[in-house]
């Protein structure tokens, strides 16, 4: 109603004896199948809130989740001590640009590159960077995975697909149905884009540099023994979540 309205939360209230005409009726009741259909809300309204910030989606992009909300505490945090002064910081697989610009809002002494292989999750995301006012310190680039970074970088943070082949049919209709599944899609596994990921940092991530990664809620173990064996040296921790579940995995190279 608020979204057909064009009303925030508090003018919904204000105006609650207001009626609607034939046409908004019709409208309404038009949204409501949409979301009975399984359609949702966040592509509905066209946007969606994620730490803080509103961010326009579509369905080329997947929708943000509270759950990476800890990958952004985990960046912040460890950018805030480890860096302090300046920080270059690559968003691999950057979506709707949530990761990136949420980083560049609360982290003003950084700058990044964000990376796609979809050229319409790019528009959007460049899109939402100028809606936050930090396209000055966002660069986005279209490719796979690292491959389109000019130069070596501090810190590498991905969101990437995690979902093993197998974990699809226990998915909702809501995603199943709407959600890209790219960028869903982590192989047999749910490892593979990871996998991927970690045999391309070579040459990619500057000495004493670090990598923060988003996982399942069962790969906490399995993460951290892939990253300890690619790189021995390394300083690896899984961070639990609010309900105790691994999520996400910090890679911190020797200097």
């Amino acid at each position: 109603m608020r979204h057909l309205l064009k009303l925030d939360r508090v003018g919904l209230f204000i105006d609650y004896e207001r009626r609607l005409t034939p046409e908004q009726t019709s409208a309404y009741f038009a949204l409501i199948r949409r979301r009975i259909n399984h359609e949702p809300t966040a592509y509905i309204i066209g946007h969606k809130e994620f730490f803080g910030l509103d961010f326009h989606v579509s369905p080329s992009v997947l929708i943000p989740r509270p759950e990476t909300e800890l990958l952004i505490e985990t960046a912040i945090e460890l950018i805030s001590s480890r860096f302090p002064q300046s920080c270059l910081i690559a968003d691999i697989g950057t979506g709707c640009g949530a990761v990136a610009i949420a980083l560049a809002v609360h982290l003003p002494h950084a700058r990044i590159y964000a990376t796609d292989i979809s050229t319409a999750a790019l528009e959007i995301a460049e899109a939402n960077c100028q809606q936050h006012g930090v396209s000055d310190r966002v660069t986005f680039l279209h490719g796979s995975l690292v491959d389109p970074l000019p130069a070596p970088v501090d810190v590498i943070v991905a969101n990437l697909p995690y979902v093993a082949e197998p974990e699809f049919a226990d998915l909702t209709p809501e995603i199943i149905r709407f959600e890209p599944k790219p960028a869903l899609a982590g192989g047999t596994d749910g490892l593979e884009m990871i996998k991927e990921l970690l045999s391309q940092l070579k040459n990619k991530l500057l000495s004493g540099g670090a990598v923060i990664l988003e996982i399942g809620h069962n790969h906490g173990q399995a993460v951290h023994e892939l990253a300890k064996k690619r790189f021995p040296e390394s300083e690896v921790s899984i961070i639990t979540d609010l309900s105790g579940l691994d999520r996400v995995v910090s890679i911190l190279m020797g200097r």
